[in-house]
């Protein structure tokens, strides 16, 4: 692999840059056996590809994708990241996350663009209030930097903010400084150009069918490309991770709906930090190129529709008409859904299976791109050894002993 730096594009400037290699390589066909298989090419899964290999020698790997490379909710998210969580097993690995975030683009030789500009929750309530300096001295315990801040420094921080809304005022924030954004593209793309180079296969079009099994034990994939072995399987699909669970042959308590988000027109900078005001539920932050970044609610039914739908879109823009004025004069650019797996306690799984062999990562609601490098670094090292500290608490067995780590109630809602 081509180390990329300025002397890399000068020097290929030379042949009108006509020489750089492919970033990451396309097999024609995928090998009949392989010692690992992960199923879904999205950031987790190819975050997972990368530490296995990493930090366990494990390159004969192939990572499997039904469409495109980053195509699901790597690709249909608002790039948030944080790691301001309540309960010390989510702050765990959402801090592991955040940390692997700021190297990213040095590990993997690939910009990823990661802009630690802050992320902004809104208290607008007094039970808001009371809730956010709890996480505070929490996240304080579990070395969580994270602050409560008053509205005078909400106004400074973000000057476009109205602290008077009509329904609900700003009575503060909790303000974590070295929380961001990254470009969701870049770290799926950086991921993939890491494994293919350690030898790994990306098969893009290659839709999982079926899944054999020896007993209670996995043998291999049905795929329509052909059947392919292996000793250990990683089901990394998000919303689609029941199906999958059900050709293995077992339940997950998931369930599948669209999450919203949409994009306005470019403007200039007006806003540098990202907010989030969940008590009338929307969230915000302005992209490089200018576009107010809008995220929104999930539906309120079962559904794998990647659209957005217009209730939704009038919900989240009379929120945010309330807390930014000025977007009310903005025209919007796109709108898109994400298919995103709901568990009953809004927590992750990542865990070993009732089939041998099988380990699914799932479970990450709305907020699974924050967590792509910490899921990768934990569920690899699940797989490898078949135990992980960042993993143990996110088992299934918990919702058969009642162990929920129950974010929706700790934070009110589940971003």
């Amino acid at each position: 692999m081509k180390r990329y730096s300025a002397f890399a594009i000068a020097r290929e400037a030379l042949s009108n840059h006509q020489r750089w290699e492919r970033a990451w390589k396309k097999p024609a066909a995928p090998k009949s056996r392989y010692d690992v298989i992960i199923v879904g090419a999205g950031g987790h899964g190819l975050a997972t590809a990368y530490y296995l290999g990493k930090r366990f020698g494990i390159t004969n790997v192939a990572v499997l994708e039904k469409g495109w490379l980053g195509g699901g909710n790597t690709g249909r998210n608002t790039t948030i990241i944080r790691s301001n969580y309540l309960q010390d097993a989510s702050a765990a690995i959402y801090e592991k996350s955040r940390s692997l975030y700021e190297t990213m683009s040095q590990d993997l030789n690939y910009n990823v663009m990661f802009s630690p500009r802050g992320v902004m929750m809104l208290a607008q309530t007094e039970h808001e209030v009371r809730g956010y300096r709890r996480t505070a001295h929490a996240n304080a315990l579990q070395g969580v930097k994270t602050e409560f801040i008053l509205p005078r420094r909400v106004k400074e921080l973000c000057p476009i903010i109205n602290l008077d809304g009509p329904r609900y005022p700003v009575l503060g924030a909790l303000w974590q400084a070295r929380g961001g954004t990254a470009r969701h593209d870049a770290v799926a793309w950086g991921y993939a150009r890491a494994c293919s180079a350690m030898g790994m296969d990306i098969i893009e079009k290659c839709e999982v069918t079926g899944i054999d099994r020896d007993g209670d034990r996995v043998t291999g994939v049905q795929t329509t490309r052909g059947a392919i072995s292996c000793d250990k399987l990683g089901i990394v699909v998000a919303g689609h991770s029941g199906v999958l669970a059900d050709m293995a042959g077992f339940r997950l308590p998931v369930e599948s709906v669209a999450l919203q988000a949409l994009v306005s027109e470019p403007i200039k900078p007006i806003m540098d930090v990202v907010v989030m005001a969940n008590t009338v539920h929307g969230y915000m932050s302005q992209s490089d190129k200018g576009e107010m970044v809008i995220g929104g609610g999930a539906d309120g039914y079962n559904n794998y529709t990647q659209r957005g739908s217009f209730h939704h879109i009038e919900e989240t823009v009379r929120a945010l008409v309330e807390t930014f004025p000025m977007v009310s004069r903005l025209k919007m650019l796109r709108q898109w859904g994400g298919i995103v797996d709901m568990t009953g306690d809004r927590s992750p799984i990542l865990s070993k299976t009732p089939v041998e062999g099988v380990f699914i990562n799932c479970g990450w609601g709305t907020g699974g791109f924050k967590a792509i490098p910490g899921s990768g670094w934990g569920f690899a090292e699940l797989m490898a050894r078949g135990q992980s500290p960042l993993c143990d608490a996110f088992s299934l067995g918990r919702f058969r002993e009642g162990r929920f780590i129950d974010e929706s109630v700790a934070a009110g809602v589940a971003h």
